[in-house]
């Protein structure tokens, strides 16, 4: 008989808390939960690690500064019979197309991808090292791209020179799969259908965003490529451009490739359009009827339709198409952009259920209407939850 609910009975495996981690270069985000239940204990980040007058000096500290938080909140990490750490990580390569048990060679190898994902994985590694010294439980790493690993040849090849592209892994990975597999398996849940027989389009839409085709619970493609950069508009990175731009800008303007690729994912997108890439301040914009918005928006929404249209070819048929993320989740605005013009596409929104509780949707919800050929649906993800779940199935 176990009283306190922060310290689980240690005999029942399934109410072992896993301890998610996800390491940035100055932030340490944290959630301790229940995979089984999904109940969550405690979770928070960490942030401005190694700057400039902060009391955190390296991730090791942050560690400690989360326990002390916990503890606060009632939490004792030694007490809480820890099943396992799992941590994201964003650039698999060609590596890691699982989630893995972490030891020295994977830590070796993640580190040797940071070429690819060169503001990711050295935090990535150093919060795993900081880790595995502070917990001894398996700790698994859960990788970003892996969901992706299936994609066809003919979609993750990139016609530049073969022998370039095999010597430095140069391809299309895909970024937030661990987000894109959880979404798709949970709108099969929500239409109460095995995932296996449908045919899905997943739209993550936030500050970042990708599309995703899913045949039967297996990527096909999607709109992230050897980087978070190709693809649709974001908040701050430009999606989709010419690929000549580098050389006009630099030719032209001056600008160094570090510089341009700077300004292409931190200063364009969104925030290049209009100033902001927060969607809450650009939909007041809007509502204001301001002109440099509503162009933003138009071209949101053009790039998303392109995507569902292409993905649409690939599949041969749409059995649902998902919304999720912040935007996704939040803006009925955006939603019905998207299906404005597709009726013949079997792509529809009803404006009641799309509006509801003023569009912000907290819930896995239909909001197509009744007998759509396609059913468009809002479903929350969960990350944490996702990286919870696979590592407590890898380490059980």
């Amino acid at each position: 008989m176990n009283d306190n609910p922060h310290q689980p009975d240690p005999s029942d495996q399934t109410e072992r808390p896993v301890l998610v981690l996800n390491a940035g270069s100055s932030s340490l985000k944290y959630q301790l939960l229940v995979p089984e239940s999904g109940e969550v204990s405690a979770s928070g980040v960490i942030e401005r690690i190694g700057e400039s007058g902060s009391d955190v000096a390296d991730h090791a500290a942050a560690l400690e500064a989360m326990r002390a938080r916990l503890a606060d909140d009632g939490v004792d990490l030694d007490a809480v019979s820890l099943r396992a750490v799992g941590h994201r990580v964003v650039h698999g390569g060609p590596d890691f197309s699982e989630p893995v048990v972490i030891d020295d060679d994977v830590v070796a190898r993640i580190q040797a991808l940071s070429p690819l994902a060169p503001l990711h994985n050295p935090a990535a590694v150093t919060g795993i090292e900081a880790a595995r010294s502070h917990f001894d439980v398996p700790h698994v790493a859960v990788f970003d791209t892996a969901f992706f690993s299936t994609l066809p040849p003919e979609a993750s090849t990139y016609a530049v020179p073969r022998d370039l592209a095999q010597k430095h892994a140069i391809r299309r990975y895909g970024f937030h799969g661990t987000s894109h597999q959880f979404v798709s398996r949970a709108s099969a849940e929500l239409l109460g259908r095995p995932v296996e027989e449908l045919n899905q389009v997943v739209l993550h839409l936030g500050n970042g965003c990708s599309a995703s085709a899913i045949r039967g619970g297996v990527a096909i493609e999607t709109s992230m490529g050897l980087t978070p950069l190709q693809g649709l508009v974001m908040g701050t990175r430009s999606g989709d451009v010419d690929p000549g731009l580098h050389a006009f800008l630099s030719r032209q303007v001056g600008l160094s490739i570090d510089e341009i690729d700077e300004m292409l994912n931190k200063r364009s997108g969104l925030l290049g359009l209009t100033g902001v890439n927060d969607f809450r301040e650009l939909s007041k914009r809007l509502d204001a009827g301001d002109e440099a918005a509503r162009l933003a928006l138009d071209v949101f929404v053009h790039r998303l339709k392109h995507y569902v249209g292409a993905y649409l070819a690939h599949l041969g048929r749409i059995d649902v198409l998902v919304f999720t993320a912040g935007v996704g989740q939040n803006s009925p605005r955006v939603r019905a952009g998207l299906a404005n013009g597709l009726d013949g596409l079997g792509i529809a929104v009803d404006p009641a259920r799309n509006e509801a509780d003023g569009g912000r949707v907290t819930e896995p919800t239909v909001i197509s209407p009744d007998g759509s050929r396609v059913v468009v649906a809002v479903v929350p993800t969960n990350e944490e939850l996702a990286i919870a779940r696979q590592t407590a199935d890898l380490v059980h």
